[in-house]
């Protein structure tokens, strides 16, 4: 049976500036399946990361609804929101963000004993996740200084996923990674949802693009494209790429 994490109906987000108001986010209508790996795109400007953050409980939208998991979270108030993201999302950005004066394990467990008080428990379960994304004992001490890039946006994945959210949220994640690190960062956002985690991705990259299963393309505050990939398959690279650039093109990208 398929169930729907978020749904937003009429959902609109306008900035003041100068007496000007932009409306960046349109009266849309989305609905986003559980364990789905959705892909926000589109150019920049189009409203991506509005997007993300509207629907994450991290803003709020001018108007409309949104229901997440069952919660209509658009009337909370900040407190509320804060709560909320706290205990149903997870957050990964282009920065990192990590604690420069935390090892890595403790930057773990900094995020986990916010919602869960058992140390012993939550110690396991961060080192099992660790070791899940390649990050292995000898570096559990060190601090995010002395990791490369690939290896701390790794440990910040841990990091978002360390209490079960319902839904894990990134915004450009391997922007600021070269190739290999890239490859390995988005090699863990695949496992997790291969595990069931359900993830919304901003991205202008085709090559993290290809690893959703559905791609949703903004232009100009409006959803003109919506293209179902399926799941993901490295044998299937090629044939996924050009169904992807057809789309992409397609869209005006």
């Amino acid at each position: 049976m398929v169930n729907t994490i978020i749904k937003t109906e009429k959902l609109c987000k306008t900035f003041s500036s100068g007496g000007i108001q932009q409306h960046v986010l349109k009266n849309l209508d989305i609905s986003i399946e559980q364990g789905d790996f959705t892909i926000i795109m589109g150019s920049s400007g189009s409203g991506k990361s509005t997007l993300l953050y509207a629907i994450s409980g991290m803003d709020k939208p001018t108007l409309g609804e949104i229901d997440f998991a069952g919660k209509e979270i658009s009337q909370l108030n900040n407190d509320q929101l804060a709560i909320f993201r706290r205990n149903n999302c997870g957050f990964v950005f282009q920065q990192i963000y990590l604690l420069d004066n935390m090892s890595v394990l403790d930057n773990v467990l900094a995020s986990g004993l916010l919602v869960n008080k058992n140390k012993r428990e939550l110690v396991s379960k961060a080192k099992e996740l660790l070791i899940q994304v390649g990050i292995t004992e000898n570096s559990w001490s060190k601090f995010p200084t002395q990791l490369s890039g690939g290896e701390a946006q790794r440990v910040g994945i841990v990091r978002a996923i360390i209490n079960s959210p319902k839904v894990l949220f990134a915004d450009e994640p391997t922007g600021a990674l070269n190739s290999s690190s890239s490859g390995s960062v988005l090699d863990v956002f695949t496992n997790v949802n291969r595990e069931g985690q359900s993830i919304i991705l901003v991205t202008h990259d085709i090559k993290t693009a290809l690893r959703g299963n559905r791609i949703l393309y903004l232009r100009d505050g409006v959803i003109c494209g919506d293209l179902k990939l399926g799941a993901y398959s490295e044998s299937e690279d090629a044939n996924r790429r050009e169904k992807l650039r057809t789309f992409l093109s397609e869209m005006g990208w």
